[in-house]
């Protein structure tokens, strides 16, 4: 059972989907505007949050770019299927998945489930450290701690969404291999089904921003042109 904080103005909607979480266990926190949203999230303290990107006043993209400026907690958005463009924007902004309305209950549920394994997944295949018995890798600047899931970066910790952690945990983990969209589509986001490749491009865009020195010619996460990504440096 998860606590979820679902921000959705329409009635309709906000009814429907928090029916579907009660009967699958989960406690539901509803809020109809962004700013009680914001306000909700101190208080309640969700495990994860579901978010639509048309409200009034205050946008679904303000209020998920709020969030991810002191918080790390999982965003999923809902969005119509005509607003392609606010999906793109709403994963730029630092969702880590997006749900189309209107929102099937088994889709909802799976895409809960895998988003909250995300927060501790990990992968085995690390350098260890001998003094202390931590699995850590250190490449170049960057140091990944696979026991705590922290990473660091010139000394200083990196804040990256759960999403963002898990991509950067599996590409590490085979430094060189070279991954499609679609795998990774399967091995991160666990879709078991073909799935947006927009997904991929926007978390690694935003994990260049926070790990990169130059995003746009990054070191770590490399860009391998009509193939995918892969973990480098490669030598």
């Amino acid at each position: 059972m998860a606590r979820v904080l679902l921000i959705e103005d329409d009635p309709a909607v906000r009814k429907a989907v928090t029916l579907t979480l009660k009967r699958r266990g989960h406690e539901v926190e509803v809020a109809n505007s962004g700013e009680t949203g914001l306000l909700t999230l101190e208080r309640y303290r969700p495990d994860l949050v579901i978010l639509d990107l048309m409200l009034p006043n205050m946008s679904g993209l303000e209020v998920c770019r709020r969030i991810r400026e002191s918080k790390q907690i999982p965003i999923i958005i809902l969005s119509g299927r005509s607003d392609e463009v606010d999906v793109v924007v709403g994963l730029a902004a630092g969702a880590d998945d997006y749900i189309t309305k209107p929102a099937n209950g088994e889709i909802i549920e799976a895409r809960i489930q895998a988003l909250l394994r995300r927060t501790v997944g990990g992968f085995n295949t690390p350098e260890e450290d001998d003094s202390h018995g931590i699995e850590i890798e250190r490449i170049r600047d960057l140091e990944i701690d696979r026991t705590t899931l922290v990473v660091t970066k010139d000394r200083a910790p990196v804040a990256l969404a759960p999403s963002e952690l898990k991509l950067l945990l599996f590409l590490s983990a085979t430094p060189g291999r070279v991954y499609s969209r679609d795998q990774l589509l399967e091995q991160v986001w666990e879709y078991d089904f073909r799935g947006d490749v927009r997904i991929v491009d926007a978390c690694i865009q935003r994990l260049r921003v926070k790990i990169e020195d130059t995003p746009r010619t990054p070191v770590f996460v490399q860009t391998v042109r009509g193939f995918g990504y892969r973990f480098g440096p490669v030598e």
